[in-house]
């Protein structure tokens, strides 16, 4: 758990470091920031979803995912969650936008390959130099991406430490089933996330991309069931 300890820890420093320069920093560079966060997000998710070496068992994942994240309303969740702590930070009844930061930036940290990758690799092996070349970008990443979104990125802490230690603490759980091909299906599949969360975030989608997360557990089971039926 050190290198999910220590990328919390780093989400923690890198936006509290964008929230104390936000204000000297104009809104149209504020904007400018974003767009470029988006659309490098946007990179990030094609790049990764490439990995995949068998669309049906993405298809498959995919659809499974959004049926049970959207029958557990996993986005309405952490958007429910992030208004919570909008009341609690938002001033004269103004609209701070926080919920969509937080669950925004808790997306984006956690459902990419270094995410999966580094994760599953801290809970297999005990390594955890993914986690902490990670926590160094997520440091970063945090400080742009609070400027532009607010405290809200801050919040995403939260997530990242329970979402990425369950995976390190589950992985043990999966061990007989976490084959090279199966890790990169799974990549496949939150790369996939990322990219809709960056369509998001440029405005072009309003994609309910938490609702998905659920694909990233079906995709190792969904390729231990294809690889049982010759020819796919």
């Amino acid at each position: 758990m050190l290198g999910v300890i220590v990328n919390t820890i780093a989400v923690v420093v890198g936006s509290t470091v964008g929230l104390l320069f936000k204000k000297g920093i104009p809104e149209r560079l504020s904007n400018a920031i974003m767009t470029g966060i988006a659309l490098c997000t946007v990179y990030i998710g094609i790049s990764g979803a490439l990995k995949g070496e068998n669309t049906i068992v993405l298809i498959l994942s995919m659809v499974l995912g959004a049926i049970s994240g959207t029958l557990l309303d996993i986005d309405g969740l952490l958007t429910r969650l992030g208004k919570a702590l909008e009341k609690k930070f938002q001033k004269n009844g103004e609209q701070s936008g926080i919920a969509q930061a937080f669950v925004t930036a808790s997306l984006l940290f956690c459902v990419g390959a270094m995410t999966i990758v580094g994760s599953l690799t801290a809970g297999l092996t005990g390594d955890n130099e993914m986690l902490f070349t990670k926590s160094v970008l997520d440091l970063i990443s945090s400080s742009m991406l609070s400027v532009s979104l607010g405290i809200g990125v801050l919040f995403s802490a939260a997530f990242v430490f329970v979402f990425q230690g369950a995976i390190a603490l589950g992985a043990g759980l999966l061990e007989g089933i976490l084959t090279t091909a199966a890790i990169n299906e799974i990549i496949c599949a939150g790369s996939l996330m990322i990219l809709g969360l960056g369509l998001n975030m440029l405005g072009i989608t309003k994609i309910k991309v938490a609702n998905y997360l659920p694909a990233i557990l079906f995709a190792p089971l969904m390729l231990q069931l294809v690889s049982l039926i010759p020819g796919l």
